[in-house]
């Protein structure tokens, strides 16, 4: 609590603060959807490696917003677009990776140190590229920082780590949930799952190019 009251954030911003959050990372997004696709198909194991490469490529978001680098991409929106249709692109190729059966919930995927590490590699990939991050950090934080109550770096730094925490505390739990759903799939094996997982990541993708429109 002490950190709270005499930390370098001024305290009146802190519940908005909490309460934006929380709205943003229950809203369904491109990570959202990835990682309970994944959860269902490959378990809780996958889905936890994707959420270190996802906690991970978050970190840097901020660490770029704390020292004013995605000031870059304000003043070249044409960089901004870049990301986003990246983003979407990745998502599409997750779609058609789907649709090709790999992560089908009917023949699960031997968890090797291999697999894990390319399935960090893709969260922190899929991150790099989520335009719904860049725009967290390039229009939202901005507006929970108060020069007047002292230097913008650590104030920053101590929004941007909050948001990482909650992050990364609901990407857990949606793996968690998902992983337990998968196994009823797995077992009720029904057709037509890649079909539908390779669809609902297609629909991912098609909302995020829209919800991220500026």
């Amino acid at each position: 609590m002490e950190f709270l009251t005499n930390g370098p954030v001024d305290p009146g911003v802190i519940l908005p603060f909490l309460v934006a959050v929380v709205l943003i990372e229950f809203t369904p997004g491109p990570n959202m959807g990835w990682l309970a696709l994944l959860s269902v198909s490959q378990g809780r194991t996958a889905g936890l490696s994707a959420v270190a490469g996802i906690t991970l490529g978050l970190t840097l978001w901020m660490l770029a917003a704390a020292f004013g680098l995605t000031e870059i991409v304000l003043k070249w929106p044409a960089l901004y677009q870049a990301v986003r249709w990246a983003g979407v692109g990745f998502l599409l190729w997750l779609a058609w990776e789907a649709w090709r059966g790999e992560g089908d919930p009917a023949k699960p995927t031997q968890e090797t140190e291999h697999r894990r590490r390319a399935l960090f590699l893709r969260g922190l990939t899929a991150n790099l590229l989520n335009p719904k991050a860049a725009l967290f950090y390039i229009a939202l934080l901005p507006g929970f920082i108060r020069p007047s109550h002292g230097p913008t770096l650590p104030q920053a730094l101590a929004l941007g780590a909050i948001h990482v925490v909650i992050s990364l505390a609901v990407h857990s739990l949606i793996v968690v949930l998902a992983a337990r759903a998968g196994g009823l799939i797995a077992r009720s094996q029904g057709s037509g799952v890649r079909a539908l997982m390779a669809g609902a990541m297609v629909l991912i993708a098609a909302w995020t190019a829209w919800e991220t429109r500026l």
